[in-house]
């Protein structure tokens, strides 16, 4: 007698996003890793990798070889859209937020479809956030999506940059995903009316993400400030140990958001964390290019003793 299929599928939705952004990370390693698409598909703007011409020489040699297929990486790479669609991405946060609160206080048709096997492959002892920080992460992850699309529209001047395609869509999956990852693991919270006392850990943690995003928005309002014709390097104090500060309150932000949304019994959100990698790995690149060009146009004396991104870290 053959057994009926569950309906349900075989990894719950929770483990498919963490590995989506695990995948997603890997990906952008990958692709960094490779020169020949680096310089094609991460590389933008005013922040583009130049080559000497020794380098020049050895790509021509290698193209001659590869012909077919670096013709092909080259029209791939043609697909490009303004850089001032970083909006995009923030608009998108926001629309994530508030889509999921409607879809989760509705019990909407596709919050059902995650919710449901998400209960299927869920035990009676698998841990869940409470009703109270589902409500608070939410909250926190609206107010960062709010600020940054704010950010986007008040403080970017008009350039000319442009960046790859896929570097736009994979932005806009990510904070899409975000929108998804900061309740997924509240699923099987209950929904008492009545919700617990804060803990100790949001008193200790929720600082920390207003002050970076305070100084975040500091830093980018500085940034802003500055002359682009010709470009100008950054005296802010914020810029003392690392050249890219505003990338590492990126991280302490989503960082977190991950200490905050730990479901019961666990230090931290894993969902969030994976998201948090992400974050780490993709703007790591930026910083990484951020260095180096700061060190071809002002020279390496201005970079040394400064970390990348994450001081004591790199």
């Amino acid at each position: 007698m053959d057994r009926e299929s569950p309906a349900y599928p075989a990894i719950d939705p929770a483990q498919a996003l963490q590995a989506s952004f695990l995948v997603a990370a890997a990906t952008i390693l990958f692709i960094n890793s490779i020169p020949s698409l680096a310089s094609r598909f991460v590389s933008y703007g005013s922040r583009t990798t130049t080559q000497d011409p020794q380098q020049k020489k050895e790509a021509n040699t290698a193209s001659a070889r590869n012909n077919v297929l670096t013709s092909l990486l080259d029209y791939l790479a043609n697909f490009q859209v303004p850089h001032s669609w970083f909006k995009h991405f923030y608009l998108a946060s926001v629309a994530s937020s508030v889509f999921w609160a409607y879809q989760l206080l509705t019990h909407g048709s596709l919050f059902q479809i995650i919710s449901t096997p998400v209960a299927a492959h869920s035990g009676p002892s698998r841990p869940s956030m409470s009703l109270r920080q589902v409500s608070l992460t939410w909250l926190l992850l609206l107010m960062q999506g709010t600020r940054r699309l704010y950010e986007s529209l008040s403080m970017s001047k008009p350039s000319k940059s442009t960046m790859w395609v896929g570097h736009w869509v994979l932005g806009l999956l990510f904070y899409l995903s975000m929108g998804i990852a900061i309740w997924i693991e509240g699923l099987l919270l209950s929904l008492s009316l009545i919700p617990p006392v804060p803990s100790a850990r949001t008193f200790l943690i929720l600082p920390s993400f207003i002050l970076a995003s305070g100084l975040q928005h500091d830093i980018h309002a500085y940034l802003s400030s500055l002359p682009k014709n010709p470009y100008t390097f950054p005296t802010h104090p914020n810029f003392a140990y690392t050249l890219t500060p505003h990338y590492t309150c990126e991280c302490i932000i989503y960082l977190s958001l991950a200490l905050l949304a730990a479901p019961a019994g666990m230090w931290v959100n894993r969902t969030v964390l994976f998201g948090l990698v992400f974050v780490i790995v993709n703007l790591g690149i930026t910083a990484k290019g951020t260095r180096e060009w700061y060190a071809r146009e002002f020279g390496e004396e201005k970079v040394k003793g400064r970390a990348t991104m994450l001081p004591g870290i790199w």
